[in-house]
């Protein structure tokens, strides 16, 4: 079957952001209850400024989402990544960066469907454009980076920001990681 690989409008977005949570909670192991405060979430996520979405589909279904939008001072996940690289020492190597990057805030595909690039085509249809000089994203850790994510991300010239960082209500480990754009595959 053909996968299609499109920009979703923002009302495109907020209209299936249902569907598009439960592929995200399906794909990183979340509970159910935590459906409702997600897709509010991801709903709210729409009217950021700089705001892209990507979709991949079939016949069938949505087989992977890819979202985020402009990096701004004031809004949560940059006030935890700037807290943890001033409490490491980090902030004036990575200062540039948070001055203007795109938060790649989910990029996702559905279980059975990875490893066939659908996270490649979803991270440089979303990333494509932008008029910010680095894309930011936060992943979970895994050992030796042993998973899809770390490839797809390490292999479009992500680098370490930080690690093993921990933001607040949230006890898992993360990787923020960086890659200068336009992205460029690395050999």
């Amino acid at each position: 079957m053909p996968v299609t690989i499109r920009r979703l409008q923002r009302a495109e977005f907020v209209y299936h952001a249902p569907a598009l949570v439960d592929l995200y909670m399906n794909a990183m192991g979340y509970e159910p209850t935590l459906r409702e405060s997600w897709i509010s979430s991801w709903r709210r996520t729409a009217t950021s400024a700089g705001f892209v979405a990507t979709v991949a589909y079939d016949e069938d279904g949505i087989l992977g989402i890819a979202h985020g939008h402009s990096g701004a001072p004031m809004h949560w996940w940059h006030l935890q990544v700037q807290k943890g690289l001033i409490n490491t020492g980090t902030y004036e190597v990575h200062r540039r960066k948070l001055a203007s990057y795109f938060e790649l805030s989910e990029i996702h595909v559905r279980p059975g469907f990875q490893g066939h690039g659908l996270g490649a085509k979803l991270l440089k249809d979303v990333l494509s454009g932008t008029h910010h000089p680095f894309a930011l994203l936060s992943t979970p850790e895994v050992d030796n980076e042993a998973n899809g994510a770390f490839g797809l991300y390490r292999k479009y010239g992500f680098e370490d920001v930080l690690r093993d960082f921990t933001f607040s209500g949230d006890q898992r480990a993360f990787a923020i990681l960086s890659a200068p754009l336009p992205l460029k595959t690395q050999s």
